[in-house]
């Protein structure tokens, strides 16, 4: 793999809870979006960005969307029979890594838990996008502590929905 930025995107609420049932939590369209821009954004037009994934995280998409449009999609899974279509399947983290070509600008990790967990403390992992939805949502999957070498926060903007506020942050080292 060459030296691709490595990202965390995802979205706590204030307990930073991050799933429910297999199932965001809340349903903001402004934050979709903000979503999509970060992770089909790149700088060179030649590139795509690529989203790693849990199998669960895959699962919770609408079939109509996957394979997320406009990035490369890699699912991991312990099941080495499993089919994701139009999506490349890798049982590790490593091997995951692997999949990604020189084609990559950027590589976001966007959920679940365990797969954040597994990613939190990887040494490649450049930084954390995260969003800060403010409220309590009684999640039953949460986001794991960041480390105390992604100290910098970068403000990306606020908004709200739904009377439902959000912060956008890039926390990096």
């Amino acid at each position: 793999m060459e030296k691709q930025e490595i990202y965390i995107i995802v979205a706590v609420d204030e307990e930073n809870g991050i799933g429910k049932n297999s199932q965001l939590p809340w349903n903001l369209k402004k934050d979709m979006k903000h979503f999509v821009e970060i992770t089909t954004k790149t700088k060179n037009p030649k590139k795509i960005n690529a989203v790693m994934m849990g199998r669960t995280t895959w699962e919770s998409i609408p079939e109509k969307y996957r394979p997320l449009r406009g990035r490369k999609n890699i699912v991991l899974t312990s099941n080495n029979n499993y089919k994701a279509k139009g999506a490349g399947i890798a049982n590790s983290l490593d091997k995951a890594f692997s999949l990604i070509t020189p084609e990559i600008e950027k590589v976001f990790i966007i959920g679940g838990g365990k797969v954040f967990e597994e990613t939190i403390n990887h040494p490649k992992l450049t930084g954390i996008f995260i969003t800060k939805v403010h409220g309590k949502f009684d999640c039953d999957t949460f986001f794991p502590k960041i480390p105390k070498k992604f100290s910098l926060v970068k403000k990306l903007g606020s908004d709200e929905e739904n009377s439902t506020k959000v912060d956008y942050k890039l926390i990096h080292r």
